[in-house]
């Protein structure tokens, strides 16, 4: 179990590169300035990348180790992960929308975070929930 939830997290993580770097790409942390700034909080962003390497580390020293309360707190890291996961969600739905309903004329750019196109965010959050189910499992199983 332990070895799925690592490769399941590595995919996530395979994601939120995705994502990362898309939102770089489109000037995410210096938007040009005919465009707007970003909406998403940028401590936040990399609040949650950071959290993410120190958990996916965390599991890594758990798996070699077998020390069960790296399990536990991996499983703790990963629900902080979630919440900041899920804000930054909340804040990415409406440029989404807006790019999908055409809320930008062409010409104009929009925030950066238009340029993340749904499926990754839907593949990054599926896998994210498989990664805490799996180490779920794998900490009470330990």
């Amino acid at each position: 179990m332990a070895v799925a939830a690592l490769i399941v997290w590595l995919l996530t993580a395979l994601g939120g590169s995705t994502m990362l770097g898309l939102w770089l790409a489109r000037g995410g942390m210096r938007a040009p300035v005919d465009a707007p700034p970003t909406r998403l909080p940028v401590p936040v962003l990399f609040g949650h990348l950071a959290l993410a390497v120190i958990g996916l580390v965390l599991w890594i020293v758990y798996m070699v180790s077998d020390a069960t309360a790296l399990a536990w707190i991996s499983l703790i890291v990963l629900l902080v992960i979630a919440a900041l996961g899920f804000a930054m969600l909340a804040r990415w739905l409406p440029a989404h929308r807006a790019a999908a309903h055409g809320g930008a004329a062409p010409a104009e750019p929009g925030p950066p975070e238009q340029a993340i196109p749904l499926p990754v965010v839907v593949v990054h959050g599926l896998f994210a929930v498989v990664t805490i189910i799996l180490v779920l499992i794998a900490a009470i199983v330990s």
